[in-house]
């Protein structure tokens, strides 16, 4: 970390900036200390935005070993396409296989995501976060109006934080619409996972994301078995505090 962190200050620094200068902001006080984190969907547009500021961002991706075909070969792609060491993390087989002995690989659709979620994602993510100082995400205010609608440019992040050990998130997509994130990846012929092509628009693991139809909100198609108001794996858990 190249200087202390006033985060009151450094949440009012974010406060309407654009995307970029939020990026520039993070690298300035982070350095090489600064995680990206890449899901293989449109949050491509994050990472397109860092590496123009830093060709030797760092970037990690969980790779639960359920997502699409198209997702492994879009997150190549990109490796490509950037010249990035793309991070890919795995889960844990010591806790992995035991559920899938008891419960076997849909349980998810009987008793929620939340346990396999656990497994596949959060551990894997909190393994990794606890080794840096701060991360940035491609969360979005109009991904999800339940859990995403209050989302902050910059954060202490109220999930993987510890009481010695604060770590610091940023959300510097947070303003931007799908259709600016769009219009972004038209307009400058970046990558983009080809599902988003057949309807998938939030894209997730392969059994737990569907399409959507039209006038559908782009959370409907993750989880679609479960209640609505609650479309969160648990990455960013912060959102859902004060949900009921």
């Amino acid at each position: 970390m190249k200087q202390a962190v006033n985060t009151a200050e450094l949440a009012a620094a974010c406060i309407g900036k654009s995307p970029q200068d939020i990026l520039q902001i993070a690298f300035d006080h982070f350095g090489d200390d600064l995680w990206i984190s890449f899901s293989g969907a449109e949050d491509v547009v994050l990472l397109d935005m860092a590496w123009k500021l830093n060709k030797n961002v760092k970037v990690f991706s969980l790779d639960t070993g359920r997502l699409h075909p198209e997702t492994y070969r879009f997150i190549e792609q990109v490796r490509e396409h950037y010249g990035l060491a793309i991070e890919v993390l795995s889960p844990d087989a010591r806790l992995l296989e035991p559920l899938v002995r008891e419960k076997g690989l849909f349980s998810f659709y009987k008793d929620g995501h939340g346990e396999c979620c656990g497994i596949r994602k959060i551990e894997p993510l909190k393994r990794k976060l606890a080794t840096v100082s701060a991360w940035a995400t491609g969360q979005r205010r109009d991904q999800s109006p339940g859990t995403r609608s209050q989302v902050a440019e910059f954060e202490v992040d109220g999930a993987f934080s510890t009481p010695d050990r604060p770590l610091y998130k940023f959300n510097p997509l947070a303003q931007m619409s799908s259709e600016e994130i769009w219009g972004y990846i038209r307009m400058l012929e970046i990558p983009y996972n080809s599902l988003h092509e057949r309807g998938y628009i939030s894209i997730g693991c392969e059994p737990c994301t569907r399409p959507v139809l039209p006038n559908q909100h782009e959370r409907e198609g993750r989880w679609w078995w479960e209640e609505a108001t609650h479309k969160e794996c648990g990455l960013h858990a912060g959102n859902l505090i004060g949900k009921s």
